[in-house]
């Protein structure tokens, strides 16, 4: 049997309710790859869900694994272990990929020049608050070259560089993202955004907190981690964790 060219991996807690609008993207996408739909293993990692998320994954004939310890990290470095791909890639339960997603990383990773990337992502839907949001992380963007949405790499330089922290309860991706820079450097490989291939993410957090939510929420871990470590892990788990 022939081992697929691409693991996508997702990561999901409690997802039943977005996880069919994902995995229709997923299958679009699969359908357009040049390389066939077979060469494409979508592991979903069921991080104790108490829903349907499994079953639902199952029954669209995803893979599935079960992550019980719940921090993000730790379930994208499960569904890693449970990959057979050469390429990596990692997306959110609560997004939807493009559908010339695997044509166009796979393009970016054949030239050789990237060491891994992420193809950026567009609100599902859009306001003065979102807007203000996305302005303000577009210096970080430009500055490291490093974004969000679909992230993907190689499977050896996932395990060389030791995959997702899961010591961090959020900016796990950015952690990763930073390691797999600094190896690409040694290399002569950069990383890459690969724009014409965004994913679409969800805006259910601007939903439930609010349109200008993050400012404050960026306000609120930095006091609280000005004095206590603790403070803010109990903050991360409420916003990040324990919402759905």
């Amino acid at each position: 049997m022939n081992l697929p060219r691409f693991t996508l991996v997702v990561p999901a807690y409690n997802e039943e309710a977005c996880l069919p609008a994902l995995l229709d993207s997923v299958d679009a996408a699969r359908e357009r790859y040049h390389g066939g739909p077979d060469a494409v293993q979508v592991v979903v990692v069921d991080n104790a869900s108490t829903d349907a998320t499994a079953e639902i994954a199952r029954r669209r004939g995803c893979e599935v694994v079960r992550a019980s310890k719940r921090v993000i990290g730790a379930a994208r470095n499960a569904g890693a272990r449970a990959a057979r791909g050469e390429i990596l890639a990692f997306i959110d339960a609560d997004s939807r990929i493009h559908p010339e997603t695997f044509n166009a990383v796979e393009r970016a990773m054949d030239s050789g020049r990237f060491v891994g990337g992420a193809t950026g992502v567009r609100l599902e839907r859009m306001s003065l608050g979102i807007a203000a949001t996305m302005a303000a992380m577009l210096p970080l963007v430009w500055l490291t070259g490093m974004d969000t949405g679909v992230v993907f790499c190689r499977r050896r330089d996932f395990e060389t560089v030791g995959g997702y922290t899961e010591e961090r309860l959020f900016a796990e991706d950015v952690k990763f993202l930073l390691d797999l820079r600094k190896l690409g450097r040694e290399g002569g490989r950069k990383l890459t955004r690969v724009r014409s291939a965004k994913a679409i993410a969800s805006t259910r957090k601007f939903d439930k907190y609010g349109e200008w939510h993050y400012f404050t929420l960026a306000g609120k871990l930095l006091l609280k981690g000005m004095f206590s470590r603790g403070s803010v892990e109990r903050h991360a788990r409420r916003y990040w964790y324990d919402d759905r």
